[in-house]
């Protein structure tokens, strides 16, 4: 008798409802939590759990008797938890924001879960306002396709406190970390260039999460666009880093309203154009009903661009909407930026309407719907299948717990077919790209990579030794003006008015005192961040987001045996494609510079010769700026106060010039020639 009273106890404990079916497996990973106490979990504070997920692998069932088998657990650990989302609280199935807790309930935890990579903070997606349950999926994995960031997303069904609760993507937090957004995190004391320039992470959105708003913007219709911070927290922004990024929007409206285009201050100068057209096109092709007004994220890291994204919140897409409130918005024949709704700041539509922007948006759209590409409508609807039979069995179950009405299958079909009108449309309207096709880019090759240093007793931090080398191996001299690597992680931007000449390189350092004191001379300038060690994707691009040159390098093999050990990653030949690891070798002879411009002062100066518009760039602090012509005689003098100056000079006559600049009291002097 006692056995079998067990064995019922047993049963009890291990099986669960879904709808009036029992729970017990399924193809998908399993996430059990109960809260302490059993309490129900809250919207407007975090409560104590403990959380198992059940994952036998790809492939592979799990099963709740798993629950209690260490070896099928892919985290068994304490949580806090509570519910959240805005509209969907409307909604019986209730959405989850949690942090991974050490055994001391108040340490953070940073942890993988089903194979993401390690943090802390995490969120169960109900899907509650998808019929399809694949929106979010869909449009995550199409940006990341376009090489941006999105959250990484798994899919699982979830048990919370013994109840069914059905079927959820398990999706990483929006938040700065080097395998989310990698932006620098700005500290209460970054508050003067150049640290105050990053990371920021901002977002537009309505007003439901408690943060107060930063500041407003406005659409074309005029109404009102709340912009809320992100990093740093509301409570942690100082004056001076509000202020730093409210101008920088500012900037870009006005920069975009004028239609001014010039890579010196113009919108390329601003924004780094292609996470902006690959926003647009997640937003547009999917037609959410929220982008460019709500859930709208945009970060920058420090010394860097503005860029567009993570997307985020794409379930109000592909047709679909709050019909239950009325609403019907995501059509196939409008840009949402313009349908007169959640239209966003006028700078989406003012860019959209700048020729040269469009025809990039254009060209990236229409070359996504060649066969193969990643807007093939054959390729996606592959991509829809595959997914839909991954999830179909949970689906099912979904919905019989939560008694939703509608046939699944044919959900997905209109979703299909709603997509090919929504493609054909936009490739009707975008408009041409011709002019943009064929683009002369600069011949240059990154040619050198120190990626790994060691450390030594001399220079004890390994990572202020990284270097890249740039060479120019075209025939001409080339204008460096906006070259930048794209991206996140690694961040530089040439300043403008810079050129290289022929056969010549540039070495970029992440530490120039440090890169002097070993190698012998002073490198061309600074980057910002560090290569990383695991291997990456270095993107060297013109203010216009064309791809000059690209490396995709890693520490294992087939590529040299450069981490670590003393060597550097060398070009063999800069006839070579790059690209390849056959192309390089493990090199640690000396190396040496080609440059012959006088860049040991810190200051970089150009266009030189000069027409109109001279640049000035300072590693130190510009307090003044002095002009003399040839005899010595004082032109102008004016106060800086900054690492960068304009200086017009249309209005002299062509001679030379010397330009006599005070930099943090280093009194540097360079001739200029004046066409």
């Amino acid at each position: 008798m006692k056995r079998a009273g067990s064995l019922i106890c047993f049963v009890v404990i291990f099986t669960v409802y879904a709808g009036a079916q029992a729970f017990t497996d399924s193809n998908l990973p399993i996430v059990i939590i109960n809260t302490d106490g059993a309490v129900n979990i809250p919207d407007s504070y975090r409560i104590l759990a403990t959380m198992k997920i059940i994952d036998r692998g790809p492939g592979e069932r799990n099963y709740l008797t798993d629950q209690d088998n260490p070896e099928f657990l892919g985290y068994n650990g304490r949580i806090d938890i509570e519910t959240r989302g805005s509209s969907s609280q409307d909604k019986p199935k209730k959405q989850y924001g949690f942090t991974t807790l050490q055994a001391d309930n108040l340490t953070n935890n940073n942890v993988s879960l089903l194979g993401m990579p390690s943090e802390n903070d995490w969120i169960l997606n109900g899907m509650v306002w998808d019929p399809g349950y694949i929106r979010d999926y869909l449009c995550f994995n199409l940006s990341r396709q376009l090489g941006e960031y999105a959250s990484r997303t798994v899919y699982c069904e979830v048990v919370v406190n013994g109840n069914y609760r059905g079927l959820y993507l398990l999706t990483e937090k929006i938040k700065a970390d080097n395998n989310r957004v990698d932006v620098i995190k700005i500290e209460p004391a970054d508050n003067f260039s150049p640290v105050i320039t990053g990371g920021y992470i901002t977002k537009a959105d309505k007003l439901t999460g408690g943060d107060p708003v930063a500041w407003t913007m406005t659409g074309w219709q005029g109404y009102t666009v709340n912009y809320i911070h992100h990093l740093p927290k509301p409570e942690n922004v100082t004056t001076e880093q509000h202020n730093y990024i409210k101008n920088y929007f500012f900037g870009l409206a006005n920069a975009a309203i004028q239609g001014d285009r010039s890579l010196a201050t113009g919108y390329p100068s601003l924004i780094d154009i292609p996470s902006f057209i690959s926003y647009m096109i997640i937003s547009e092709l999917s037609s959410n009903a929220d982008s460019y007004s709500l859930s709208t994220y945009f970060h920058k890291d420090r010394n860097g661009k503005l860029r567009a994204g993570p997307v985020w919140d794409s379930d109000l897409t592909f047709g679909n909407d709050l019909f239950i409130y009325g609403y019907d918005r995501s059509k196939t024949d409008v840009w949402q930026f313009s349908d007169g709704g959640n239209d966003g700041s006028r700078f989406w539509r003012d860019l959209f309407l700048e020729s040269r922007f469009r025809c990039y948006l254009s060209k990236k759209w229409n070359g996504l719907l060649q066969p193969g590409e990643l807007l093939d409508q054959v390729k996606l609807n592959a991509f829809i299948d595959e997914t839909v039979s991954h999830i179909s069995e949970a689906v099912t179950r979904d919905k019989s717990r939560w008694s939703l009405p509608g046939s699944y299958s044919q959900n997905i079909e209109l979703l299909k077919a709603w997509l090919s009108e929504r493609i054909t449309w936009i490739t009707a309207n975008i408009g041409p790209w011709s002019g943009c096709s064929s683009v002369a880019l600069p011949s240059l090759v990154i040619s050198k990579i120190m990626y790994n240093p060691p450390a030594s007793l001399w220079f004890p931090d390994g990572e202020d030794l990284e270097f890249l080398e740039i060479s120019n191996t075209g025939p001409e001299e080339a204008d460096l003006s906006g070259v930048y690597f794209g991206g996140t992680g690694f961040v530089y931007l040439f300043p403008y008015g810079i050129t290289i000449l022929p056969d010549t390189s540039y070495f970029l350092a992440s530490n120039r005192t440090i890169f002097e004191a070993k190698y012998g001379f002073r490198p061309f300038d600074e980057f910002t961040r560090h290569i990383s060690n695991a291997g990456q994707d270095l993107m060297l691009l013109d203010a216009l987001g064309n791809v000059i040159d690209m490396v995709q390098f890693s520490d294992t093999i087939p590529w040299p045996e450069a981490d670590g050990n003393g060597s550097y990653l060398k070009l063999i030949s800069t006839a070579l494609d790059n690209n390849l690891p056959e192309s390089w070798i493990a090199a640690n002879e000396v190396i040496y510079s080609t440059d012959d411009t006088e860049a040991d002062d810190g200051l970089l100066l150009g266009p030189n010769p000069v027409r109109e518009v001279l640049y000035l760039n300072s590693e130190r602090f510009i307090l003044t700026v002095g002009l003399f012509d040839a005899a010595g005689r004082r032109i102008s003098s004016e106060k800086v106060n900054s690492h960068t100056h304009i200086m017009q000079m249309g209005h002299l006559p062509a001679g030379i010039y010397f330009v006599k600049v005070d930099a943090g009291g280093k009194i540097i002097t360079k001739k200029v020639i004046l066409l």
